[in-house]
This record gives structure tokens, sequence and C-alpha cells, in this order.
């Protein structure tokens, strides 16, 4: 998230991830839902086929055994038994007639056979089966006699559930077969119309030659007839527009085997629709459930995020320096106590502040008293030496003039130092001026040259006298002054100091070079710092750190090259230089 999202704020990473997190939740809750529900209702919908079927037996048994019932009646009739002993074709069917439409209100059909199924008398319904023929399933079901068998008939592209039932009478040799009864219902549309409206299924009964009877629509048994054939063992069919479970169970003969089967079909349909519901009313409820879980998030996350927009805000203030700021305090949980540990933080913040501004103040006082001390040093000893040297020796005049000069310009020098200072208490800054660089060089050497005489140590000047650029002149003559009084230092037995000046561009480096032992390596790295001192004996370790502050506040930059035991090379660059119109100086 942090990587993929770096601009989001925290409260809609939260929303975006808790939306996620939702969605994904409730789109796998409803998806085993559906897959529940859609198991179910298939499970449901096999249940009721399977009940279809149940119906379906019940219809087909209850009939089957009405026609057991019925010819087992007329069989065992003496009245009947005595009309069919007379073998006359017309007193047979008008007692059977009569008798049969006392026992069954129905519409089924009814021969009367001898042995070898030759058709000795017909009534009931309008059949199909030749009557001039013997009827081959008179001599199938002679071979359970004296047992009645049932089963169905495929005669002619019709379909009947019959029921043979051998006729016996008493005779000198025992039992004697007298006739054969056929009793049997043609399988048409009313009886599956029948069975649809008590199952609100569909049936379809085919044999090998087609089609017997179907509640399908012409288009969609012709559907169906192609989709059973080509996968016959399927239990799921589709007639193109709707899909059905199948369930198939066989129509055997008298003698069991198969001439057709019933298919009973039951629509998809209501289900897809109860289903197709239901996934709009779970969608809903998701969309509701995500809604609400969102808002509630939205809202728990405003309180979580809302402390911390403070401590962001506060932060930001702390980065300004204000660290009066305070965030309030409004629980007592992990935000609380955080928030109260920032307070705490920010109290400790202003009050090592205010002991840093206290001991900064006490340190600056003492840099600045060391400052003076050390800039006041050179003047004094020079005004300390040369009002000794005016007491304690008859001089010549020209000496003593010579030493009145130096005396003038030391306590001048302490003069500009104090005003300097006087300046600096009261937040002013001498202005930058054009001045001669050449110039401000040889009046640092100046202020020195007594001393460097007394050493021994001889002093040169190669800056060309055209370099100008804007200084705040005593300043930077403190600074010749500090890097010139370093070298006599670091020179007691005398030397040589050289200072040159190159032009690079609009900027000019300065070098001040002596031949002194160098620096020692363990203060190279500190040498700018304040109170960092090596070999003097009254150093206060001030002089380079004023004189790169001095550099760095004019907008150069100073460094130092080096080797122990070959002297030290000072450099320093300022800005703004430019080359003006030569004008003759003192050498």
């Amino acid at each position: 998230m942090r990587r993929r999202f770096p601009r989001l704020s925290l409260l809609s990473k939260i929303l975006l991830s808790t939306s996620v997190a939702v969605t994904v939740l409730f789109a796998l809750t409803g998806e085993l839902v559906l897959r529940h529900i859609t198991q179910t209702m298939s499970d449901s919908l096999q249940a009721e086929v399977e009940n279809s079927f149940q119906a379906y037996t019940s219809l087909f048994q209850s009939r089957a055994d009405l026609l057991s019932s019925v010819s087992r009646l007329l069989a065992s009739m003496n009245e009947v038994r005595l009309v069919l002993s007379t073998g006359d074709r017309a007193t047979i069917e008008d007692t059977a007639s009569e008798l049969w439409s006392k026992v069954s209100d129905a519409n089924p059909i009814f021969l009367v056979t001898d042995a070898s199924g030759k058709v000795i008398a017909s009534l009931g319904g309008v059949t199909t089966i030749p009557l001039d023929k013997s009827l081959q399933v008179v001599q199938e079901a002679a071979r359970k006699f004296p047992q009645q068998s049932t089963g169905f008939l495929l005669q002619n592209g019709e379909l009947y559930q019959i029921s043979v039932t051998p006729v016996y009478v008493d005779s000198t040799h025992g039992q004697g077969l007298l006739k054969v009864l056929v009793a049997g219902y043609r399988v048409d549309a009313s009886v599956v119309q029948r069975l649809k409206e008590r199952t609100n299924s569909e049936f379809l009964v085919t044999t090998p030659g087609g089609v017997i009877v179907s509640t399908l629509n012409p288009r969609a048994t012709d559907a169906v007839v192609r989709a059973t054939a080509s996968a016959p063992g399927s239990d799921r069919v589709s007639d193109g527009v709707l899909r059905y479970a199948r369930l198939v169970t066989p129509l055997n003969d008298i003698a069991g085997k198969p001439v057709g089967e019933i298919s009973i079909l039951r629509s998809f349909e209501g289900a897809e629709r109860r289903i197709a519901s239901l996934y709009t009313t779970i969608i809903l409820i998701w969309a509701l459930a995500v809604s609400i879980g969102l808002g509630f998030t939205y809202l728990m996350a405003r309180r979580i995020v809302e402390p911390v927009k403070q401590l962001d805000r506060a932060a930001a203030e702390v980065a300004r320096q204000n660290y009066a700021i305070e965030v309030e305090v409004t629980s007592e949980d992990e935000m609380g106590r955080l928030a109260r540990t920032f307070n705490n933080m920010c109290a400790s913040i202003r009050q090592a502040r205010e002991d840093l501004i206290r001991h900064e103040r006490i340190s600056t006082i003492g840099r600045l008293s060391g400052s003076i001390v050390h800039d006041l040093r050179n003047p004094l000893a020079a005004i300390y030496g040369g009002a000794e040297m005016l007491v304690d020796a008859d001089l010549p005049p020209a000496h003593v003039k010579r030493l009145a000069g130096n005396i003038y310009r030391a306590s001048r020098r302490i003069q500009e130092l104090l005003q300097d200072l006087l300046n600096v208490s009261r937040g002013k800054s001498a202005a930058p001026e054009m001045c001669r660089l050449r110039e401000v060089a040889l009046a640092a050497c100046d202020s020195l040259a007594a001393a460097a005489e007394a050493q021994g140590v001889g002093v040169s000047i190669s800056i060309p006298s055209e370099i100008e650029l804007p200084l705040e002149r005593n300043r930077m003559e403190r600074a010749f002054v500090n890097l010139i009084g370093n070298a006599l230092e670091a020179m007691p037995q005398g030397g040589t100091v050289q200072i040159s000046a190159v032009l690079e561009r609009s900027s000019v480096v300065v070098q001040v070079e002596d031949n002194g032992p160098g620096i020692a390596p363990e203060i190279r790295s500190t040498l700018f710092q304040p109170f960092v001192s090596a070999g003097k004996r009254n150093g206060l370790g001030l002089g380079l750190a004023l004189t790169r502050q001095t550099v760095l506040e004019h907008g150069g930059d100073m460094w130092v090259e080096s080797e122990s035991g070959h002297g030290a090379r000072f450099k320093f660059r300022l800005p703004g230089a430019q080359v003006a119109q030569a004008q003759s100086l003192p050498a």
C-alpha cells in the first residue's frame, strides 16, 4: 500500500482496504450461498422428479391393479363361465359388456380369446389390435398360467397397459382352461396429461419406433428426443429453451422385455427464476451491507484518523519550531497515550530549548570575551611594547616618531574594535564597501610589522593592485591579521610569510603560506572550530574560527593545505572580485 498509493491519505487507505476486504468477503459468501442454494434447488428438483415418478408408478399400478381385479372377478363368476363356455360371440359380448360396465367406469378394451390367442369377442374402447389374428401376447402369458400376467403391449404404433387372465372350469380331469381374458388401457394423451396435472412435470413416452405421447409441444418434444438419443444416460436434458431434470423408467411387456420408456421431465425454469430472484436479493443485500459497512468504517476511521491529523498538524508546527503547540487528549487508548506523550515531548523540547538558549547566551558571552581578548592582544602588545621602549630607552627623534605612530595605529585599532563591538550589541553591522584587496592586506601587515621584524620573519605580498571587491574592511583586515599572526607564532626563530591572490572568473583566491613546522595531524580535522589550538603558549584557538566565519559571511569559503613539517598554506575564496583601474600603492 505504501509503494502503490504513496499520496493517498490514511483515511482513504483504510476505506480502500476495508472496501476491498468487505467486497471480497461478501462476494465469497454470496458465491457460497448461491452454490448451496443452487445445489439445494437441484436436489429439490430431483426429489420432485422422483415424486413425479412415484405418482406415475401409483397411477399405472392402480390401473394395472384395477385391470387385474376386474379380470379376476369376471373369471371367478359362474355366470361368465357359462357364457364363455357357449362360444357364442354375441352372447359373450352382451353379457361381458353388461358386467364390465358395472365394475369399471373407465374406457378400457376387453378381449376374450381362446388358449391360442384367437379373439372370440371384443368390447370397450377402440383399438388397433387385429382381431382376426391370434394374439402373441396370450401365447407369451400362457407360460405363466394359471398366474395372471400384466405388462405393456406395443401394437401398430400404439401402447397399451394390459392384463392377461386365464379362466378355468372344473372338469373330470381337474381344472381346464376355458378362455383367456385380455383387458387393457391405451396409453394416450389423457393419461400423461392427468400425470402432468398431478405432478407439474412433463412426461414423454417413447418406443424404438418413435414418440407415443408427450405433454411437451412438438418442437420441444423433437429437441428432447434428439438430446436423449445423443446422451441416453444423462439426467439433464434441454429442449433448446428450457433445461430439465430427467428420470427414465422402462416399460416392459408381459415377458419382462422393454418395449419403450417413459421420461419424467422437471423444468429448471421455476428454479432458475427463483435463483435469479434470490441472486438479485443477495446483490441488494450485499450492496446494502457493503454501504453500511463502509459507512460504519468511515465513521470509525475518522475517529481514529482525526487524532492522527491533529498530531500531523502539531508535528508540522514543531518542524516550524513552534514548541508551544499541544494536542488535545480525547481518550485513554493508544492514540490518547500517543497524544499525551507528544505533549510531554514538546514540553521537554521547550525546556531543553530554554536551557540551551541560556547556555548559548553564556557560551556566546564567553566566546565574545575570548574574541575581544584575541583581537585586543596584538594592539595592546604594540602599545605596551612601544610605551616601554619610550620609557626605558633614550631614542632618537625618528625612532620615537615611528614608535608613536605604531602606538597611534594600535590605539585606533582598539577604538575600531570597540566600535564594532558596540555595533554588534545594537544589531548593526558595517555595510560592505569596494576595497582594494592589496590595501587591506598591507594594513594588516603594517599592524604586525614590529612583531615580524623582532622575530626575523619576512612578509611578502603578491596581490595585484587592481583587484577590488565588496568587503567589510575592518573584519577582513582582522582576518589577515589572524592568519599572519598565526604564522608568526608558529615561527619564533624566523621564517617567511607569503601572501598572494589570483583572479578566477568573478572570484579571487587568496593564499597565506609560511614555511613553519606545519599543522599537527591531530587538530587538522577540527582546525576551524573554536578553542582548538596546538603549539602556542598563549593561543586561545579563536583566530582561525573567526577568520573562517568572516569569509563565510562574505559568501566565500576557506580551507587549508598543509603537510606536517612543510609549513601551512591557508586559502580562501571571495566572490564579487573585479579588476579596477590600476593605482600606485605603497610597497
